[in-house]
């Protein structure tokens, strides 16, 4: 009565659509944010350089507090340049956000392995449409909450290595020595991570209404809205 029994045509139910959907775009989140790799460079001049560049590589799971420049030349600015390195840890923000979409990616998978292959047993179990209406809803709930934070981050991400970077390097502020902010890497991969993290929450809290419907709590909710007329009719 349960096995397996594939029936496509599922895919253009709303239910089974947005699911679709909800597995693209957890791939663009876990590509855009986790792929991505940048360098932030400055102009260094100090005792026997200068404006040298200098390069700080930085990438996913942005713990800038681990990234450091590169030495100015080989007597390191006449053995006064220290260990630079960029500041703060954004890891914690970064990896929540990418390993909720890689959550939601295998949910998805499952989902959808159910919602063709084993609809008629999703159907007759009210405890898959409930279990399925949780996760939905918890997932929503994780989706604001994780493009929330990795939005902040990102915002703090840029101020840390853009041209206000020179503010938080003591030996930038050293006699004899002047820094210059060079370049850093384009953050639009990152902004579009933000857009479908924002996206995700969107399409999973709409798919609540259609994961609500197939459970037993709807039905009772129509039963309910119809009593009142059948006793009327009855004492007519």
């Amino acid at each position: 009565m349960f096995g397996l029994q594939v029936d496509c045509s599922s895919l253009l139910e709303p239910l089974v659509f947005i699911k679709v959907l909800e597995w693209i775009f957890s791939i663009f989140v876990s590509s855009t944010c986790g792929g991505f790799r940048g360098e932030t460079t400055l102009l260094v001049s100090c005792k026997g350089v200068v404006n040298k560049t200098v390069t700080a590589a930085f990438a996913y799971p942005f713990r800038l507090n681990a990234v450091q420049f590169s030495a100015p030349d080989s007597s390191r600015c006449g053995g006064t340049w220290p260990d630079i390195y960029l500041v703060g840890n954004f890891s914690s923000s970064a990896q929540f956000f990418v390993m909720l979409s890689v959550v939601a990616f295998l949910y998805c998978v499952a989902a959808l392995v159910v919602y063709i292959g084993y609809k008629h047993a999703y159907q007759h179990n009210s405890k898959l449409p409930l279990t399925d209406l949780a996760v939905t809803i918890v997932t929503t709930f994780l989706w604001l909450v994780s493009t929330s934070g990795w939005a902040k981050a990102l915002a703090d991400i840029k101020i840390a290595t853009g041209a206000s970077i020179i503010t938080l390097i003591d030996f930038c502020k050293a006699p004899g020595t002047t820094c210059h902010f060079g370049s850093v890497t384009s953050m639009r991969t990152l902004n579009v991570s933000v857009i479908f993290g924002f996206l995700n929450m969107i399409l999973w809290g709409a798919n609540i209404w259609f994961v609500y419907k197939d459970t037993n709590l709807h039905g009772r909710s129509n039963r309910g809205l119809l009593a009142p007329e059948t006793c009327s009719a009855q004492r007519i």
